[in-house]
This record gives C-alpha cells, sequence and structure tokens, in this order.
C-alpha cells in the first residue's frame, strides 16, 4: 500500500507542476523519464545494496573526519565555554562550516572544482534535455551554494532570458551548499543527506523541465565563468575561511530570529486558539506528507516540520526533528530528505539579493517570480522525499 501511496504522490508532485507550466506544449518527456529513472535507481542503490552503504558509509567517515579536523580548532579557541547541560549547537554545527569552506578554496584554488563542475554539468547536459549554462549552474549550486554560484556565471546573467534565469535560480534553491552538508549530517542520518543531494540535483532538472519547458539553441549555449582576481593560496584561504565565519554568523543569527519568533507565535496562537502555530501549519500540510508516503498517524508532526522548514529554514526543521524520537524510521527517512535544501520563504530573498547585487535588472525579475521560484523547488523537494518513500 505504501508503495501505490508514494507513486500517486510522485504523479501529484509532477501534475502540479504540470499546471504552471509557461509551455505545456514544450515539455520534453524523454528527459523527465530518464532522469525519473536514475533517480529510482540511485536511491535504490543508496538505501538498499551493500555497494551503495559502502559509498555511503565512505562519504560519511569523510565529513566525520572532517569534523574532528575542524573541532580541533574549534576547542582550541572556545574550549571549556560550553554548557555542558545544552547541545553547543554554534559550536559543534556551525563552526565546522569555518574548516569545509576553507577546503573548497583550497580545491577552487588547484583548479580541481572547476573540472569537476564542467565535466559533471557536461555529462547532465546529455540527459536533462537542457543546456549546459543550466547544468554547469546545478553542480556549482552544490559547491557554491545559492547566493555564491551566481558569481561565477556573472557576465552572463545580462544576457540571460528570463526563461533560463528561473532555471538557474531553481537549481540554486533546490540544493544545498557543499560547506554545510557537515553541518547537516550532525542533525539527521548522514545517508538521507546524500541521497538527498543527489535526488535535488536530478529532480531540479525534472521540475524545471516542467514548469519552464525550452530549448537552448547551440549558439546560445556557452559557459564563461566568471574568474576573480588572482590571488595568492594565503590571501584565497583567508578569504574562504571568513566567507565560511560569515555563513555560520548569519545561519546563526537567522536561527536564534526564528526560534524566537516561531515560540512567541506558537505562544500567541496557543491563548487565542488552542492550538499552536506549528501545528496548525501540521494540519495544513498533513495531506502532503500522506501522499508522499508518511504512514496516516504521523502524518500531521511531519507536516509541521515540512511547514516549519518552509516558514522558516531547515535547520529549525532538523532541530524539530531530533526531538520527534517517537517517529518511525519510515517517517524520519522521507522528512529527512525532504528537509535538505534551501526551499524556503527567506531563500527568495537572498536568491534575489545575489542576482540583484550582480545585476540590478534581472535581480527585479528574479524578485518577480519569487513565489513560482520557491514553488518549483519545493516540489523538487517533495518530489525526493516521494522517491524515498517509495523504496524504503
Amino acid at each position: 500500500m505504501s508503495i501505490i501511496i508514494s507513486l500517486v504522490g510522485i504523479v501529484v508532485v509532477l501534475l502540479l507542476a504540470y499546471l504552471v507550466s509557461n509551455n505545456k506544449k514544450q515539455i520534453k518527456i524523454k528527459p523527465i523519464i530518464i532522469m525519473l529513472v536514475l533517480q529510482v535507481v540511485l536511491t535504490f542503490i543508496f538505501l538498499n545494496t551493500g555497494i551503495g552503504l559502502f559509498i555511503i558509509e565512505g562519504i560519511s567517515a569523510l565529513f566525520t573526519k572532517l569534523l574532528e579536523y575542524a573541532a580541533s580548532g574549534i576547542n582550541f579557541v572556545f574550549g571549556g565555554i560550553a554548557n555542558p547541560k545544552e547541545m553547543p549547537f554554534f559550536l559543534n554545527v556551525l563552526l565546522p562550516i569555518v574548516f569545509i569552506s576553507a577546503l573548497i578554496g583550497i580545491a577552487q584554488h588547484i583548479r580541481l572544482l572547476p573540472i569537476i563542475i564542467k565535466y559533471l554539468g557536461l555529462v547532465l547536459s546529455k540527459i536533462n534535455g537542457l543546456g549546459k549554462l543550466e547544468s554547469y549552474n546545478a553542480v556549482a549550486s552544490a559547491i557554491f551554494g545559492q547566493s555564491e554560484v551566481f558569481i561565477s556565471v556573472k557576465k552572463q546573467l545580462g544576457h540571460l532570458p528570463d526563461h533560463r534565469l528561473y532555471t538557474l535560480c531553481t537549481s540554486a534553491m533546490s540544493t544545498v551548499s557543499a560547506s554545510i552538508l557537515g553541518a547537516y549530517m550532525t542533525m539527521i542520518d548522514p545517508k538521507y543527506v546524500i541521497v538527498a543531494l543527489v535526488l535535488n540535483l536530478l529532480g531540479g532538472f525534472i521540475i524545471v523541465n516542467i514548469i519552464n519547458p525550452y530549448d537552448v539553441a547551440d549558439s546560445e549555449d556557452f559557459i564563461e565563468v566568471q574568474e576573480g582576481e588572482k590571488q595568492t593560496f594565503f590571501e584565497m584561504l583567508g578569504e574562504y575561511i571568513m566567507d565560511g565565519f560569515k555563513v555560520a554568523i548569519i545561519v546563526g543569527a537567522m536561527l536564534i530570529g526564528f526560534v524566537a519568533l516561531i515560540a512567541a507565535i506558537n505562544d500567541l496562537f496557543s491563548i487565542i486558539f488552542g492550538i499552536s502555530f506549528q501545528t496548525m501549519l501540521g494540519y495544513v500540510f498533513a495531506p502532503f506528507a500522506f501522499i508522499i508516503g508518511v504512514p496516516a498517524a504521523e502524518i500531521v508532526q511531519a507536516g509541521t516540520i515540512m511547514a516549519t522548514k518552509l516558514v522558516s529554514n531547515e535547520f529549525v526543521a532538523m532541530l524539530d526533528l531530533s526531538k520527534m524520537t517517537e517517529l518511525s524510521d519510515r517517517t524520519t527517512a522521507i522528512i529527512s530528505v525532504f528537509l535538505v535544501s534551501f526551499a524556503n520563504f527567506s531563500s527568495i530573498g537572498i536568491i534575489t539579493g545575489a542576482v540583484k547585487g550582480l545585476h540590478e535588472q534581472k535581480g527585479n525579475v528574479v524578485a518577480r517570480f519569487g513565489l513560482k521560484l520557491l514553488y518549483g523547488a519545493t516540489l523538487v523537494s517533495f518530489l525526493s522525499a516521494a522517491i524515498v518513500g517509495l523504496l524504503i
């Protein structure tokens, strides 16, 4: 029965994308089917085979070791100040971003990342029905993050038609940056972080192929990556370390604001309506939780977490999920995968601001399709979660 429900969920997600399609007649069925099959096959391999388990354990062990290295620096600076009664979230979860950001900078400096991004994007462009630039951007988004990625294609922003810009922005919002993968892995099972990363990459192509189908002429499909001013190794290292620290501080500030605000709103709703704001949202999202495979008895709790992620961010939702130890393994798996993306209201402002800072006119374009951008990215999360529900 759960398989049938998840299949229905996948169909519903695709139909919801179809309803807002810009050009229903131009939708390319073949690449959509190919990528759906790839999603199912890759999810099955990761979650149900020895090879997949080996890969996931290897990646998880790598990030565990990286977090241990990061802890060495954190303990040197902040050792002894943590409250033993509380988990030091900022120290254990956010500050390791600084070290991982430094590693990304090194890989970028030695020209390893550009090679990976270029050729992986080239392979993806052969199967996704989109252009090379779109494929490059999707891979680069998973490395650099939803705002930084636009710097790398700065030279092309002014020449992009609106429909191609929508695809680039949807990819950026649907994925997560490599620098915070370690942070996620301290909060939810690492295997679901890895699975979500792969599913969201393909799912983003599927959803934009339905919502925003188009053809790209070869003459228009080129990748001109913006290169920054040539830096020495230590200049680059200092810049990436500071960037990582800025990300940690920004996420921490957002968590303080959102957690406090939700607590206040919950109390206000409890006084006025006798039910918390998050629980109310849980009932709204409960049907969506059900169609992606969450057991009926847990759909309100699952819907609450999903709604929390949408109105605040994935960190707040992951914190709530970690407290719900009574949820079944199936629900935990489905919701964990749903949470691994930047699809939330605040991301509209982040992406709009990033593009606007590079090109004023295109930033205004992004602001106009902001809600449709969030709609598409959220459908990507639902699709990924439904695929996991089908195979878990």
